[in-house]
């Protein structure tokens, strides 16, 4: 079975990252077609990117930073759950972007966001930045926005209480796990492994 990351993108304390994170986690090890871990960046802490160049062309300096990208390396896609940060993805989630390079290439991602807007500006952001980073991103993603993700950070409401995000969640790993299939077979078969 493919191999899914689901990344939490922000390390603030009190972040609201921890129960999105939980609930598409669930949802996808649900479906038993795909084995799912939670990765939290706090359990990452790199320096802010200070390196003489990607580690496409020279190794990384940072203990740190080298244990990050065996990390990515070991999966075959990732979902990144993310809050947004001035109309943009957080300080900590692009850290550990440019701190990777072939790591992240050819393999798919998908986006859960939250906040007034579900993320949406933040997502729009991740999804350039992914594709630069020669990933797939998949063109459903959940948004847990408006009043639903108040009710839920000030509430306690239960994500599983809003339908229109499980069904979102449904598409969107359908897409993922289509992605992940495909580049997983077409990075076999060019490797000749």
């Amino acid at each position: 079975m493919p191999r899914i990351a689901v990344i939490m993108s922000t390390t603030r304390a009190g972040r609201f990252a921890d129960i999105p994170a939980a609930w598409i986690s669930d949802l996808a090890l649900a479906r038993g077609d795909m084995e799912v871990e939670l990765i939290d960046l706090r359990d990452y802490p790199m320096p802010f990117f200070d390196e003489p160049a990607s580690n496409a062309w020279v190794p990384s300096s940072s203990n740190i930073a080298r244990t990050w990208q065996g990390r990515v390396a070991s999966f075959d896609g990732y979902v990144f759950v993310t809050a947004e940060y001035n109309r943009g993805v957080p300080a900590v989630l692009k850290n550990a972007l440019d701190y990777a390079y072939p790591e992240w290439n050819r393999k798919p991602c998908a986006c859960v966001g939250y906040g007034s807007v579900g993320g949406a500006r933040a997502i729009e952001q991740l999804r350039l930045n992914c594709i630069e980073l020669q990933m797939a991103p998949t063109r459903s993603g959940v948004h847990i926005q408006g009043r639903d993700f108040f009710d839920a950070l000030r509430e306690g409401k239960p994500l599983s209480d809003i339908p229109y995000i499980a069904e979102n969640a449904v598409t969107m790993l359908d897409e993922l796990l289509w992605w992940t299939l495909a580049l997983k077979d077409a990075r076999t078969t060019r490797s000749g492994t």
